[in-house]
């Protein structure tokens, strides 16, 4: 067996290191591009259980919770709508990317944080748009996807029942004109 001298070791340590970077890059590019939000969290103090209870609770809304370098998440930010959140990139950052409902991804998120003062909330860019703390404060007291399109189809179809109730009734008091009138001349 022979062993590596220690400069050709070092330069394969830094070649795997590079490359390992450049995944994370890439893994992280393929996220944002995917997600429908990015919610900036410091998650300092957390345990390895209470990280992994975040992920479970983030997984069940179709969410996912990844710790990041700050300077990877630069570099793979460049360019897209999550540059705007550059500012939170202090400390040490979690990341939760929403993949199918934005606002039950911050729910969740702000629900933990609700729970476990160590998990911070720094900012978020939901569908494309920078949002604050307040922000998404305000945005995860939203009802859950679905009951927010069941209360517009309701409002779309409101009107139309309402057409075909009055236009029912109309229909009604005419043919109760019409027996009214028959009966008048029947009896005359």
């Amino acid at each position: 067996m022979q062993f590596l001298s220690s400069g050709l070791w070092e330069r394969r340590k830094v070649l795997i290191t590079k490359e390992k970077k450049t995944q994370q890059i890439s893994e992280l590019t393929d996220k944002f591009s995917k997600s429908k939000a990015v919610i900036f969290t410091e998650y300092k103090g957390l345990t390895v259980a209470e990280i992994s209870e975040l992920r479970k609770l983030l997984k069940e809304v179709g969410a996912e919770y990844k710790v990041a370098k700050n300077t990877l998440v630069t570099i793979a930010a460049k360019g897209t709508s999550i540059e705007a959140a550059k500012d939170s990139l202090t400390g040490p950052t979690g990341l939760a990317f929403g993949f199918d409902d934005p606002v039950a991804a911050a729910k969740r998120i702000l629900d933990y944080s609700g729970k476990n003062d160590k998990l911070k909330v720094k900012s978020g860019v939901v569908e494309g748009r920078f949002c604050s703390f307040d922000e998404l404060k305000a945005m995860s007291k939203l009802p859950p996807r679905k009951v927010l399109l069941g209360m517009m189809a309701g409002a779309f179809q409101a009107p139309a029942s309402k057409l075909a109730g009055a236009l029912n009734a109309t229909l009604s008091q005419f043919g109760y004109a019409l027996e009214a009138l028959k009966n008048k001349k029947s009896v005359s």
